[in-house]
């Protein structure tokens, strides 16, 4: 029985995945540095000041990541509820006076001492795939139920979770994130289709419905009302709600087919605004061009393929819908990012994966993949 404690513990992880992981971490840090310099100079006097916060966030989470890959991953599914009630919890923080950080009229932050601030919806979102991956283990012979397997879950442990995104946080993009991805495991796990298909989707109407009229009667969310009308027609107000979007379009524009050069951004100089944040892409597409894009969007494809890969060749239902959650969680991300910067969808507050600045992020990603890893030493060769 050692011998193969021994064995499993020696096996390697996915080694494709993991050189996948770091090209786009270190590509990512690359442009952090490009696109972040001249905010970064007239904010804090040193072009430097975001990469090197992003360069430490980058070396934590390398190390996060190789620990979790050498710890069981079955671990977690003992601390399922736990897990879930801490999450709840760290986004509810956010009100604690003296806790909660504003940035821009939105309160999505903690205030630590020693760490700074931290965003629990990024802690949330790993912390919601590893208790449906769980729960749903569980309760696999009632998936096919509408009430146990699909509104129970639905009900009374992701709404929780996305009522406090959207009436606390006021974050609906991390709120479609999140009903994204555990639909994706549920409906891997075995529930009905077709109950997404017909509640699920009246659900989103009614949702929808609901946004639109607190953001035109009575201006609650009201500028997301206006990211639609921008993304319709982002010329009709090209010096405000359209700045963005038609200063992304510059961006990808002017790199052509080989880009302008790495640091040769022109858009970076505080046209689009926080351009190493979600906006990130555009300054890539502007350096390196058509081609530098479809590297980039190339290396997250077959990220994407070696998550289904290791999903599919789990030794256990708990472990294969935690690599399909993280997968689909780090894939829709990279999807929705280019989607909007490339203006084929309406403004949301969504990272690039690996590229975009934040700590907090970051280090969770890198964790996310560790456990991804982690799953890998214990498939079938893959």
């Amino acid at each position: 029985m050692k011998s193969k404690v021994t064995s499993k513990k020696s096996k390697p992880f996915d080694f494709i995945l993991f050189m996948v992981v770091l090209v786009l971490l270190g590509m990512g840090i690359t442009m952090v540095l490009s696109a972040s310099s001249p905010m970064s100079l007239s904010t804090t006097s040193s072009s430097y000041t975001y990469v090197y916060k992003q360069a430490i966030a980058a070396v934590l989470g390398i190390v996060v990541m190789l620990v979790i890959s050498k710890i069981d991953y079955k671990i977690l599914s003992k601390f399922y509820k736990i897990i879930w009630i801490v999450s709840i919890i760290g986004l509810a923080a956010v009100l604690i006076p003296g806790i909660g950080v504003t940035v821009k009229g939105a309160t999505r932050w903690i205030k630590f001492p020693v760490f700074g601030t931290i965003q629990p919806s990024e802690i949330t979102k790993l912390g919601l795939i590893i208790f449906f991956a769980s729960y749903l283990t569980i309760h696999r012979n009632e998936l096919k139920s509408l009430w146990k397997g699909f509104f129970k879950p639905i009900l009374f442990f992701l709404l929780p979770a996305i009522a406090i995104l959207l009436l606390v946080q006021s974050h609906l993009s991390a709120s479609i994130l999140i009903i994204l991805t555990i639909s994706v495991m549920m409906i891997m796990a075995g529930c009905k289709i077709s109950h997404f298909i017909i509640f699920g989707g009246t659900g989103a109407t009614l949702g929808g419905i609901a946004l639109y009229v607190l953001a035109k009667y009575f201006d609650i969310g009201a500028y997301r009302l206006q990211r639609l009308i921008a993304f319709a027609n982002p010329w009709a107000d090209p010096l405000d709600t359209g700045w963005q979007i038609i200063q992304g379009l510059y961006a990808i524009g002017s790199g052509g087919l080989f880009g302008v050069g790495l640091g040769n951004s022109r858009q970076k100089y505080l046209y689009i605004s926080e351009p190493h944040n979600d906006y990130i892409f555009a300054v890539l597409a502007e350096e390196l061009g058509f081609i530098g894009c479809v590297v980039v969007i190339l290396l997250f494809a077959v990220f994407i393929w070696r998550g289904i890969i290791i999903s599919m060749k789990a030794p256990d239902m708990f472990g294969s819908l935690l690599a399909c959650g993280i997968t689909a969680l780090i894939g829709f991300q990279a999807i929705i990012n280019i989607a909007v910067v490339t203006s084929s969808m309406p403004v949301t507050g969504i990272a690039l994966p690996f590229f975009s600045y934040g700590g907090t992020s970051l280090i969770i990603l890198l964790a996310s993949v560790g456990i991804l890893l982690n799953i890998s030493r214990q498939t079938n060769k893959i």
